[in-house]
């Protein structure tokens, strides 16, 4: 095992995962800055965090790796004792395996943990869970994938399945917004005391403060959220000014304040794919060919402040921005993982003709005193 060899953690899915595999890695430079315990709000005075980056290697290949991690704001917020993993990736091979889980299992020992849990990459607002069905199916953006060995290798070592969760795609080649106008969402839509707008790149960072607000209270109840400060989202999000469509967004003001917003942009999966997530000469040319050539998006996250919940709002912005996803020549667009728990939300989304893409859960494990 190595530790802290960034080079060779961002290049092992390159080697134990096929060119045709759905994988699409994060941009290098991206990765290595968000474990950048020095740069992450996550593991400074705010977060309360701590990492370790883990390679397993036989020879000179690396064939695994992983990220154990604590999130002590969660911890306290939440009364737990939980570690972390994510990035877990590696050949399909038990030892590698066993050697990988048990360094995140010594990790969360000494963090003082009774429990690991994962994927986490980094928080269950990133990247979370680990594939369990629908393997074939290429994600989106802020989506997981792994082989169908990984769950199998995590049950070997002892972890349990827990929180299950899917995600979602709808063909909007076939999708009716007119299926969303319910009179309450009707009233919302003509209602004059909302103001409506999109998220321009020349005022994102503005506009990010406005997004926490309406976050921090409208995911208030949702499991696992913990409150963003205004250093982490905008260490998360602030680069996304870059790559979002302004006009599949949209962010909504009531007389008292910031209410609801629905960030979507583009899947930038196939163009990572395709410059093998990295921002060498030829990246210009894979951006544009990409700006001309995108045809899905994603739904990053919708949220409604509580005190405009259960009034139509939520249906009304999708309703606006799945018309501007079909006038902009979209042809589908993903969903994020929604809990199993979170029932109404699935008959909602199912109701409306989305097909299942993955399912995903967490693994967890017990972890005895050393």
């Amino acid at each position: 095992l190595r530790y802290d060899d960034i080079g060779s953690f961002f290049s092992v899915p390159f080697h134990i995962y096929p060119a045709t595999s759905p994988y699409a890695s994060p941009l290098k430079s991206d990765l290595e800055r968000s474990l950048d315990s020095r740069r992450n709000p996550l593991f400074g005075s705010e977060g309360k965090g701590r990492r370790r980056v883990i390679t397993a290697h036989r020879g000179r290949k690396p064939v695994g790796r992983i990220v154990p991690h604590t999130h002590g704001a969660s911890n306290e917020l939440y009364a737990e004792h939980r570690a972390c993993f994510g990035y877990f990736d590696c050949i399909d091979d038990i030892e590698v395996a066993r050697a990988l889980l048990g360094a995140a299992e010594d990790f969360a020992r000494e963090e003082r943990c009774t429990v690991i849990a994962g994927n986490f990459n980094l928080t269950a607002m990133q990247q979370m869970g680990v594939v369990t069905e629908g393997f074939e199916s290429a994600p989106y953006s802020d989506m997981v994938w792994n082989p169908p060995h990984i769950p199998r290798l995590l049950e070997q070592c002892g972890f349990d399945s827990c929180f299950p969760a899917r995600t979602y795609e709808f063909d909007l080649r076939t999708f009716d917004p007119q299926m969303l106008l319910k009179q309450k969402i009707r009233d919302r839509l003509e209602d004059s005391s909302l103001r409506w707008e999109e998220l321009a790149a020349r005022e994102f960072k503005t506009a990010l403060e406005k997004i926490r607000i309406i976050l921090n209270d409208g995911f208030q109840n949702n499991p696992m959220f913990v409150p963003l400060s205004s250093a982490e989202i905008l260490f998360q999000a602030k680069d996304l000014a870059h790559v979002i469509d302004p006009s599949i967004t949209t962010l909504v003001h009531d007389d008292a304040g910031p209410a609801g917003v629905v960030l979507s942009m583009p899947d930038l999966n196939p163009m990572f794919r395709a410059m093998r997530s990295r921002l060498g000469l030829s990246a210009p040319l894979h951006f544009i060919r990409y700006r001309m050539t995108r045809k899905r998006a994603v739904i990053v996250f919708a949220s409604v402040a509580q005190r405009q919940q259960n009034n139509g709002l939520n249906g009304a912005m999708l309703y606006r921005v799945t018309r501007a996803m079909q006038q902009r020549g979209y042809e589908s667009v993903g969903i994020t993982w929604v809990g199993d728990e979170n029932i109404a939300s699935i008959r909602q989304t199912e109701r409306l003709g989305a097909r299942r893409l993955h399912r995903i859960h967490l693994y967890q494990k017990p972890v005895s005193a050393s």
